[in-house]
């Protein structure tokens, strides 16, 4: 479970979708580090989030920063930049969740699934960062349009991959706090299936003229997975 106590950092958090889930996550009552490239840029977000929630519950750090600041730790960014901010916060993530929310797509496509060598970037992150650090696969598939308003229901489940139960409940958790169902949906591997679907939802957007397409899991009453 996610303590009030606790500070997240979203890293690479200025974009739509991490400006949004700081906001819900700091509305939910956790302080939120939002880290990016300039530490000027990320300080400038979080003020603007601050204004929106009308406390201080935002700060804003270079992402290195960021990442020692928090005690978990969401990174958001484009495939190509995967790698490059992974070593520059890989110091400071030691004992630490780091929840990647990567979905590699075709640059040249967006609605074209692209399938790296090892899986997925979740289980690349993994390779890459080592075992002093679980790496668990979430978020992939939520619209950022209306995560920014606070009132708006984000009708989509989290679907959560990852190869800590523990941290994988921490996560679950997480979603809860910013309005969403997250979902068990197995080892850091099945990753590759959950990332594949952000290009299969890109081009359902562009197919039916949508900007906001999301999965939702049918069958399910109860959030809590079944211990095996």
């Amino acid at each position: 479970m996610v303590e009030d106590a606790t500070t997240i950092a979203v890293i690479g958090g200025t974009g739509s979708e991490g400006s949004g889930l700081s906001l819900r996550w700091a509305k939910a009552g956790l302080d939120v580090i939002i880290g990016s490239r300039k530490a000027e840029k990320a300080g400038r977000v979080a003020g603007e989030l601050n204004e929106k929630l009308a406390e201080e519950r935002i700060g804003g750090l270079a992402n290195r920063d960021a990442a020692a600041a928090g005690v978990l730790d969401v990174v958001l960014f484009r495939s190509a930049a995967h790698r490059p901010i992974l070593e520059d916060i890989q110091p400071a993530l030691a004992g630490k969740i780091l929840i990647d929310v990567t979905a590699p797509i075709d640059p040249k496509n967006p609605a074209r699934v692209q399938i790296l060598e090892e899986g997925s970037a979740a289980v690349q992150a993994q390779a890459f960062l080592g075992e002093d650090v679980t790496v668990v696969a979430a978020f992939q598939n939520i619209a950022a349009g209306h995560l920014q308003d606070l009132d708006h229901d984000i009708d989509s489940d989290v679907l959560v991959c990852g190869d800590d139960r523990a941290a994988k409940e921490t996560v679950i958790d997480l979603a809860g706090r910013a309005g969403m169902r997250g979902l068990d949906a197995g080892p850091l591997i099945n990753a590759t299936v959950v990332e594949g679907m952000t290009s299969v939802l890109i081009a359902l957007n562009k197919r039916y003229k949508s900007r906001n397409a999301g999965i939702r899991i049918t069958n399910i009453s109860d959030q809590r997975p079944v211990t095996s």
